[in-house]
């Protein structure tokens, strides 16, 4: 079995898609990066030798970001919109859908469960 990036890749898949269970490598990147490595995208991850998996690794260390890494800028750069006050930034500070999409009816998977809003009588 495989381990890159921390991430224990599936042992029968074809090691272009399984390079895309790491977060941060979709097909087309995992592909650039078996292109410029040199291996073929039909091999699986069972067939790859030690000294494939480790120039892949270290291809992906030097020059992607991944991971915990990839994971921890995604959130400073919401954190610091977050900051700034921007349009998007209240967005994010209440919970509710940041790229335009409408709140009357849809949204239920940002704001969460429905809750009722009436007059007692």
């Amino acid at each position: 079995m495989a381990r890159i990036a921390g991430v224990d890749l599936p042992k029968k898949k074809r090691i272009e898609y399984g390079l895309t269970y790491i977060y941060g490598i979709g097909l087309t990147t995992s592909r650039k990066i078996l292109d410029a490595v040199g291996i073929s995208y039909n091999k699986r991850v069972h067939e790859l030798s030690e000294d494939e998996a480790a120039t892949i690794r270290n291809y992906i260390q030097d020059n992607t970001l991944v991971e915990g890494d990839l994971r921890r800028k995604v959130a400073m750069d919401i954190k610091s919109l977050m900051d700034l006050g921007s349009y998007r930034g209240l967005r994010h500070r209440r919970g509710l859908p940041v790229r335009g999409q409408k709140t009357k009816t849809n949204a239920r998977t940002r704001k969460g469960k429905k809750k009722t809003v009436g007059s007692a009588q």
